[in-house]
């Protein structure tokens, strides 16, 4: 069988595996040597929590009876002997379930009720609350108790329309959108806001995350996910029913939260087997499936090779039974190929860049301070065989000389003092515009304007207006960090050349490159300030949930530009003070040694000795620091090879090697396999 995108997944976990273990030994290795400042400590730690702790999260979005949980089954978790994820039948009204695992948290279903959606907080901040969620335990070795448990993530109530109108599940404008009343004008909302289920599955433990978004009700009352969780999602993949075509709440759904641009977006077409005729050919049913194809290509607006047949329904029962042949007709394994192939190469090559990058910058700053060490021993070497044979008076003179040389250097403080001072006035301003107040500023520029009136029909202008100004203050940052860049080329050069030392400002950091970000943020908000989305924007309600996300959203991207200047501007300072602290105690050593000398006429040879040991070991430190690099940049340039291409996904055979039993549930409580989604 071909690799399943688990079997790719899982690939991809053991070469972050592999090449986190490479980074350690470096990491290691300079620090056992003490050859770490804080700049590059900072670096190993936040490269190899990348590394370790990244996730990647896949969404699955359709509307109800799209067969996506059973999709979800088949892809990620048919090694289970059961469905994995919640379903439910007839109109959703589930909570967003998200699946992961995180070490630290203990393994169970975290839900956060319905009604903090009548509070200020947002779900990001509650995620910082475990008092506002409800803890249930789950035992790994008793399935039946697990199904019941995550049984819960489907549990309804009634309201009244007034409460459900509190809560979002309401709008007496959009009548159309709303749920069918219940005995007594009832509302059925769901009991839970969010679910967090945290399980120890080895493709969870390897960074994925599965976000299942049920569908359009669940998606349009719940500000959060749409304007959060959907755009931060490395892959999304949208399911439609290939008996129903694209319905009306299905193009809702594309256009109001999907058509804008992501790293991977997917579209699957489930259920071709309800496209079966007795009474046709298969050539005559493989037309249709064609058709349909071509026909949601076109209602979507997306090339025809984006769209997968498949069926999700047969995918699962073939890898539950072993069913090679189904397994073929269920077209799974082509969608799996395009979802790995879509995703997790661009994934792999943008750690592996970030390392190799980090890994040769300490590499050519480590391989300056040991040329500046070598250079140093070259001279006292120099200067000590050059004692052979002289006198008494002799060693005084030299001695006279090195507390010269050490007086002279020590006049390098000041012009160092003033040096640090202009780099931190400049540092200061170029951190300035990128601080949090600054960004609410800017934001609350877009907030008059959504507040101004009913219906903020100025709102797209002022967002787009709003991300130019974001990406003015990066290239502003640019510019002064450029000229921090420029200010410490020529003042390292004065400093060379006038008293001795190596210095060489850092490579030109480059931060023009996260306008991309705010470009990606920009496409994926904008969608929600358009005509068609004007009154539920002119809701102070949603208008706060998409300030708190935007702001959120752009945050991230603001905080890592100052990082990046932060870590850069550190990183060419730290090496100032590591050759100042160097050259402090080559002048110690040399005066404690002609003072040795003077005053025992058999120190010199020992001296000797043992300046050229010192001067080896540096050359030993420098080629085992060579070899460590050069390992690191093979293992992380290497390609993700899959363990083997035979038999069933090699997410099974990781299991049986890791000696990990397969689980058998049932979390919905459905129906099994084989009576379909």
């Amino acid at each position: 069988m071909m690799p399943t995108f688990a079997s790719n997944l899982d690939a991809l976990g053991q070469w972050r595996v592999a090449t986190d273990a490479k980074l350690a030994d470096l990491a290691r290795f300079a620090r056992e040597q003490d050859l770490l400042n804080e700049a590059s400590a900072e670096w190993f730690e936040a490269m190899r929590h990348r590394l370790s702790g990244e996730k990647l999260m896949v969404a699955f979005v359709a509307e109800f009876s799209r067969g996506k949980s059973e999709l979800i089954n088949a892809i990620f978790f048919s090694d289970k002997g059961r469905r994995m994820m919640p379903a439910s039948a007839g109109r959703t009204t589930m909570c967003p379930v998200e699946l992961g695992y995180d070490a630290a948290d203990p393994v169970g279903l975290s839900l956060l009720p319905i009604d903090t959606r009548l509070q200020a907080a947002s779900l990001a901040e509650f995620r910082l609350q475990p008092q506002a969620w409800t803890h249930i335990a789950l035992d790994l070795s008793n399935p039946d108790g697990m199904a019941h448990a995550l049984g819960e993530v489907v549990r309804t109530r009634l309201v009244s329309k007034e409460e459900a109108r509190l809560l979002g599940f309401w709008d007496d404008e959009r009548v159309e959108d709303n749920p069918p009343l219940q005995d007594g004008d009832k509302v059925e909302v769901p009991v839970w806001r969010h679910a967090r289920i945290n399980l120890p599955h080895p493709l969870l433990k390897r960074g994925l995350v599965v976000l299942d978004t049920p569908g359009l009700n669940a998606i349009g009352t719940e500000p959060e996910l749409t304007l959060g969780l959907l755009p931060q999602a490395h892959a999304t993949v949208f399911i439609l029913g290939a008996d129903t075509g694209v319905t009306k709440s299905d193009l809702s759904i594309w256009r109001d939260h999907l058509c804008g641009p992501a790293l991977a977006r997917f579209v699957a077409l489930n259920k071709i087997d309800s496209l079966s005729d007795p009474l046709s050919t298969p050539q005559q049913v493989e037309d249709v499936i064609t058709r349909q194809c071509a026909s949601v290509a076109q209602t979507l607006e997306i090339p025809p090779e984006h769209v997968f047949p498949i069926s999700a329904r047969q995918a699962l029962a073939a890898r539950l039974g072993g069913d090679a042949a189904g397994l073929r007709a269920s077209r799974l394994e082509s969608f799996e190929t395009a979802l790995s192939e879509g995703l997790l190469p661009k994934r792999r090559q943008m750690l592996a860049d970030s390392a190799i990058d980090g890994a040769r910058q300490f590499q050519s700053q480590l391989g300056r301070r040991f040329g500046e060490l070598r250079r140093q021993h070259a001279e006292q070497l120099l200067e000590l065989r050059g004692l052979r044979g002289k006198s008494t008076g002799k060693v005084q003179l030299m001695l006279q000389r090195v507390q010269a040389e050490a007086t002279e250097f020590e006049q390098c403080t000041a012009r160092l003092s003033a040096m640090r001072s202009v780099h931190s006035r400049m540092l200061k301003a170029a951190l300035h515009d990128l601080s949090s107040d600054r960004l609410r500023k800017e934001v609350d520029v877009l907030g008059q304007v959504l507040g101004g009136s009913w219906l903020p029909l100025g709102a797209k202008k002022a967002f787009v207006d709003l991300c130019g100004r974001l990406r003015l203050l990066i290239e502003q940052a640019q510019q002064r960090n450029d000229e921090t860049h420029s200010m410490l080329v020529a003042s390292f050069a004065k400093l060379n050349a006038e008293f001795g030392f190596s210095l060489l400002a850092e490579q030109q950091l480059d931060v023009r490159k996260y306008t991309d970000d705010l470009t990606l943020i920009e496409r994926n908000y904008v969608q929600y300030l358009g005509l068609s989305q004007a009154f539920r924007l002119a809701q102070p309600g949603f208008q706060e949930q998409f300030r708190r996300m935007l702001i959120s959203r752009l945050r991230v991207v603001f905080e890592t530009v100052s990082n990046d200047i932060e870590l850069w501007n550190k990183t060419a300072s730290a090496q100032v003070d590591s050759q100042l602290r160097e050259r402090r105690r080559n002048f110690k050593r040399r005066y404690e040694s002609l003072d040795r000398i003077q005053s025992a006429s058999n120190e010199l040879d020992t001296r000797l000795q043992e300046v050229q040991a010192q001067d080896e070991r540096v050359l030993q430190l420098q080629t085992r620091l060579n070899t460590l690099i050069e390992e690191l940049v093979a293992q992380a340039q290497s390609e993700v090879l899959l363990a083997g291409h035979e038999g069933h996904a090699s997410v099974s055979e990781y299991l049986k090697a890791a000696h990990i039993e397969p689980i058998s549930l049932n979390l919905s409580g459905a129906d099994e396999v084989s009576q379909g989604a």
